[in-house]
């Protein structure tokens, strides 16, 4: 643990910003599993839901620094392949 105050506070909410993104991911990950479920289940309504609620999570990933961009619109593009393949 450091001597100076204001790295003390630092390593705080530097373990608070770790929790918040921690949590952030998880619940990016979850989404993008729930469309693939729903794709192999071919279950196209629950697909489409799903992937409107992942990518809403993808585009505020973008948004707070949690995922590039071009990660973002490369998963985008595949979820949106696997849902129009329900047809």
């Amino acid at each position: 643990m450091a001597n100076i105050k204001s790295q003390k506070k630092r390593a705080l909410t530097n373990a608070k910003k770790n929790l918040v993104n921690s949590a952030a991911k998880s619940k990016l990950k979850t989404a993008l599993k729930k469309v693939t479920k729903a794709v192999e289940a071919n279950d196209k309504e629950a697909a489409v839901k799903a992937f409107n609620e992942a990518n809403s999570l993808l585009d505020k990933a973008v948004t707070s620094h949690l995922k590039h961009k071009n990660y973002v619109a490369r998963q985008k593009a595949r979820l949106a392949k696997a849902v129009a393949s329900l047809g």
